[in-house]
């Protein structure tokens, strides 16, 4: 090998290498404070845009299901006020019962509809309830539920309408009369019962597939997390060791670096 003066060679080579253990060491360092094992775009440029499409795919299926949560709450607030119906119509129908009987007089049979007359006002003022500004009761009470993050429209949950107003519902003829003795029959409060009950049976159904639907979110979403998690997570065991690694490299690199500035001596001692 020739002696000259002008160009180290060896030096370059143990640069150069020092440069590669170093930029890894900052790598490594970088990852381990971060625990991402993306720090940058060129770390993994395809695993970047995987993983921030599943986050966000995650993200939003929260989002839908902290809307089925509030849909849940509606409903049950919404079946609270069918409760509350069903039991004035229960009393209503006892009070139509007792204005049949011969021994009331005049003034009894009053005083069942003033009572009427106050529940029947309840009813009313149930009917025209709202959650959030939202009427739970009414022909256009309906709503659709998204149950997945893309919208699609098989997933959708449909909420029926609780039109408590209408007379086809029986309650709407209940709330029409303005005295006990307009209700011809018991069966009419009886129509308007069971349809309440009916209400209250649709409400259980639909809360029970939102509480199915918002378990099958729940699991997604922790999937997604940990589909995430397996592309931008580092491995803090394995980049422990290669944190090890590149610093035994540096120190040798530094090393040997140091050893090669100093063979340039020996033409030195050549000239002496």
């Amino acid at each position: 090998m020739a002696v000259v003066l002008n160009t180290n060679y060896s030096a370059t080579m143990a640069a150069n290498n020092l440069a590669t253990s170093s930029n890894m060491l900052q790598k490594s360092l970088n990852r381990l404070s971060s625990g991402s094992k993306i720090v940058n775009p060129s770390d993994d440029a395809g695993g970047l845009a995987v993983s921030m499409k599943l986050s966000a795919t995650a993200k939003r299926q929260g989002a839908v299901n902290n809307n089925i949560g509030n849909a849940v709450s509606l409903l049950q607030t919404q079946d609270g006020g069918l409760k509350v119906a069903g039991n004035i119509l229960a009393r209503i129908s006892e009070l139509r019962t007792l204005n049949d009987d011969v021994t009331k007089s005049t003034g009894d049979k009053a005083n069942y509809n003033t009572e009427f007359v106050a529940l029947s006002a309840q009813l009313t003022a149930i009917a025209s309830e709202k959650f959030n500004g939202v009427s739970m009761f009414g022909s256009s009470s309906g709503m659709t539920v998204n149950g997945t993050e893309d919208g699609a429209t098989s997933s959708q949950i449909s909420i029926a309408a609780r039109d408590l107003t209408h007379t086809s519902t029986g309650v709407g003829s209940v709330t029409a009369a303005t005295a006990l003795s307009m209700i011809t029959s018991v069966s009419t409060i009886t129509t308007a019962l069971e349809n309440v009950a009916n209400m209250r049976a649709t409400n259980g159904s639909e809360l029970s597939r939102l509480g199915f639907a918002s378990e099958l979110l729940t699991i997604n979403k922790a999937n997604l997390e940990a589909a995430t998690s397996r592309i931008t997570d580092v491995d803090v065991a394995e980049e422990s060791t290669q944190l090890a690694r590149w610093n035994t490299m540096v120190s040798a690199g530094t090393s040997m670096l140091t050893q090669a500035n100093q063979s340039a001596q020996t033409a030195l001692k050549l000239l002496q």
